[in-house]
């Protein structure tokens, strides 16, 4: 398995903006798709967004036109630009490798805590 280190998390007023990393321990070419879910207390675990290796994204309805999925020119970092976010994106953001476009791989990292205030 690919390991996965997250950076990025904090804390934000309603509007602001945050930028989550996924640092991986090789090129994410030789993992697949890779992709940001996320889960709030009391909630299932959800999709936010994924990227396949020939750059295809897939947003979650509630992020579209607000999240932008990215990765480096290196290859080796996945990035998740988010603006205004919402107190309601208040949540846990776990980077993911190995999946599908749809559904999640076996490699996660351990998480990266987003909350945002109104």
């Amino acid at each position: 398995q690919v390991q996965l280190v997250e950076s990025g998390g904090g804390s934000v007023q309603a509007g602001g903006s945050l930028r989550l990393s996924c640092a991986a321990s090789r090129s994410i070419f030789r993992v697949g798709v890779m992709g940001w879910y996320r889960q709030a207390p009391g909630n299932q675990r959800e999709l936010v967004a994924t990227l396949t290796i020939t750059g295809t994204t897939t947003y979650a309805d509630s992020v579209k036109g607000r999240f932008t999925i990215s990765r480096d020119s290196a290859k080796t970092t996945m990035y998740l630009q988010m603006n205004n976010l919402k107190p309601e994106d208040t949540a846990v953001y776990r980077c993911n490798a190995g999946g599908t476009r749809y559904y999640p791989g076996d490699s996660w990292g351990q998480g990266t805590q987003v909350t945002v205030s109104s």
